[in-house]
């Protein structure tokens, strides 16, 4: 299968007071499309970095970004961003501000309107499109975030935490929620975590980044889960427990003495389920 994006030996520097800051040094990352991979770390570990390289908001010191073909040389609507911060507009209603996306790809009336119904719908917010964000609580908040995302129909969804400022059955229903979603639409999905409970159950894969400065991939772990996935019945899963342990492992054990892989080192776990 042809790689969908290709991170290709990237590293990223900053010019600080102090002199050159070596953020990132020799990430090579592929994904496939349509794959739910989860960035994990300690602060400072490079994570949101990398998903602003994706993005297009910084530019790689070395290395570079292929995605679909075509290198990542900017922002683009192809890629589209869910904070942990919902980012919304206040003083427009849930449905204007998700036809604000719309309507950057679709221009007639009728189709910006069903296209708006239908992304409402499919994060579970039509009863509230005229609500302003004040009106939400923060679940809400974080739904309609979603569907503005990927109402520009992206390619790519890169979500910084978007469900970290959450009560836990808030943000429960929110995994579950997004779950459904990548199942219906196909999307390849970068998200950073820092729960690990979080990672196990959305991912396809767990990239676990090493600390900083000079960060890199440490290991990358296959999520050999059967899906649809249920999280009652996966805790009862020893497969479950097991790829829990690994990542525990690596964030509170390994992390003490690992040095940044080369690319034809990189580690990869498989455990199936």
């Amino acid at each position: 299968m042809k790689t969908y994006l290709d991170l290709s030996d990237v590293g990223m520097a900053f010019d600080t007071e102090q002199g050159r800051f070596e953020a990132l040094v020799g990430v090579n990352l592929k994904i496939d499309k349509g794959e739910f991979v989860s960035l994990i770390g300690h602060s400072g570990c490079g994570k949101s970095t990398v998903l602003n390289l994706v993005a297009g908001l910084l530019e790689p010191s070395q290395g570079g970004i292929i995605l679909d073909g075509r290198e990542v040389d900017g922002p683009g609507p192809e890629r589209a961003m869910v904070f942990q911060n919902h980012a919304l507009l206040p003083w427009l209603s849930v449905r204007q501000n998700v036809e604000l996306a719309v309507k950057r790809r679709v221009t007639g009336r009728e189709e910006v309107a069903e296209q708006v119904d239908y992304f409402l719908s499919l994060v579970q917010m039509d009863h509230a499109s005229h609500k302003l964000p004040h009106e939400l609580s923060g679940g809400m908040k974080q739904r309609v975030g979603i569907a503005r995302a990927l109402s520009l129909s992206p390619k790519v969804l890169l979500m910084d935490e978007p469900f970290g400022a959450l009560d836990a059955l808030t943000r429960a229903h929110l995994q579950d929620a997004l779950m459904t979603i990548q199942a219906e639409l196909g999307n390849t999905v970068i998200m950073i975590t820092h729960d690990v409970d979080e990672a196990v159950l959305l991912s396809d894969r767990i990239v676990m980044m090493t600390n900083g400065p000079a960060a890199t991939i440490g290991e990358i772990l296959d999520v050999r889960l059967a899906r649809p996935r249920d999280r009652v019945a996966l805790a009862d899963d020893p497969a479950y427990h097991r790829l829990r342990q690994q990542v525990l492992h690596f964030l509170y054990e390994k992390q003490r003495k690992v040095t940044p892989l080369k690319a034809s080192g990189q580690v990869r776990s498989k455990l199936r389920a």
